[in-house]
Formats: C-alpha cells, structure tokens, sequence
C-alpha cells in the first residue's frame, strides 16, 4: 500500500471541507426549526395537527436518506408547478436540493429528540409552577425548554454527528464536498482503499471535534448540579 497517496489526499480533500460544513450547519439550522414546529404540533393536543406531524416523522424516519435526495433532486422537477414557483431557482440547484433533504430529514429525527427531552421533564416542577401561577405557556418556557435542552443535548449531538456523515451523500448528486473530492482522486489514483481510508481520517477528525464541544457545553449547561 502506498501510505505517500494518504498523505496526499488529505490536503486536497480538506478543498471541500467548506462545502461540507455549510451543507452541515444549513441543515441543521433549518432542521432544529423543523423540529420545533414538529415537537409544538406533537403537544399541541390537537389531533388535526399531532396526525399530521406523526406522519411526517414516521414517513422520514422510515425511508433512506439517500431516496430522499434522490427524490427531491430528480423527482421534485418534474412537476411542470414546482418549476414554475418561487422555489425553482433553490430546486434547480442540487446545493438547494441536498440542503432541502438533509433539512427535512434532520428534522423527523430532532423532533423525536426534543419530544423525548420535554417529556423526560419531571411533572412535579410543572406542578410547582403552576401552584406558583405560572401559566401553561410561562412553564412551558421557564421550566421546560431548559430542562429539556440539558436533558436532549447528548442525542442531539448525535444527530448532528449523524447529519454530518450524511452530507457524503450530497457528492452522489455532483456536490463537491470531501467525499466528492475523493472520488475525484480514485478517479485519478485508481487507488480507493489509500484515497477513502484518508476520507475516513478526515471524518473521524470532524467527529471527534463535534463530541467534544457537545460535551464541553454539557459540563457549562450541568455546572449547577456538579456543584
């Protein structure tokens, strides 16, 4: 195995690593607001809303994430309506449409995440301020949303571990991220075991990077209950 072709990938392949964190943190902004809708539609009490955003999650959750690409990439356009409408210039653009699908499905699974968060929240603090005269709404912002962001912040920053890998799935689609760049230099090299081996390097770097800020920012956000 030539180890010299390793050490040369790396730097070439660091060229989309720009590519690969915009596809990264668009999608998860847009993602975590997807999610929230979701989470408020869940708890709202109301069926006509709670259906609707079940469906919407077991129907993410429940299909690859490459079919989704796939789908908003080469299916959405061929509705004669989808290119004649505002979001055309986003849809014809496979950036517009890799983001498009990263969003939604890092949405299905955040929505879960923060689901699970709000409901792990003890129901005698609610209870406690609501004898308080706290409102629904205040308690719902005061007491819950904290709790459950200290509580759902280890899945989240799993999910966006997750999503970060699944921005490789973008290069399938002629996006010029790292994993694209890559297959550019096998393309060239004829050598992929040396060429994805210095792509995983890559990958496990970035994770490594990620869990330890999520973890930095549990300690900051526990540092009253470590006391």
């Amino acid at each position: 195995m030539n180890i010299g072709i390793v050490f040369d990938a790396i730097p070439r392949m660091l060229g989309g690593i720009v590519m690969t964190f915009q596809l990264l943190l668009l999608s998860l902004a847009i993602g975590t607001i997807i999610a929230v809708l979701l989470l408020l539609m869940r708890i709202s009490g109301r069926w006509w809303l709670s259906w609707p955003a079940q469906f919407y999650t077991y129907v993410f959750r429940g299909t690859p994430i490459l079919v989704q690409i796939f789908i908003v990439y080469y299916g959405l356009p061929q509705f004669e309506w989808i290119r004649e409408s505002i979001f055309w210039p986003i849809l014809r653009d496979p950036f517009g449409c890799a983001i498009l699908a990263l969003s939604l499905n890092t949405g299905a699974y955040l929505s879960e995440i923060f689901r699970g968060g709000v409901l792990a929240v003890e129901r005698g603090l609610l209870e406690a301020g609501a004898a308080l005269g706290m409102s629904a709404t205040h308690r719902f912002i005061y007491i819950t949303t904290p709790l459950a962001i200290r509580i759902a912040l280890p899945a989240y920053g799993n999910e966006v571990i997750s999503l970060m890998k699944s921005t490789a799935l973008a290069s399938t689609i002629t996006l010029v991220d790292m994993t694209g760049i890559g297959r550019t230099i096998v393309a060239e090299t004829f050598a992929p075991y040396q060429v994805f081996l210095s792509l995983a390097i890559v990958y496990v770097a970035i994770t490594w990077i990620i869990q330890r800020s999520v973890k930095r920012l549990e300690v900051y956000l526990g540092r009253s209950t470590a006391r």
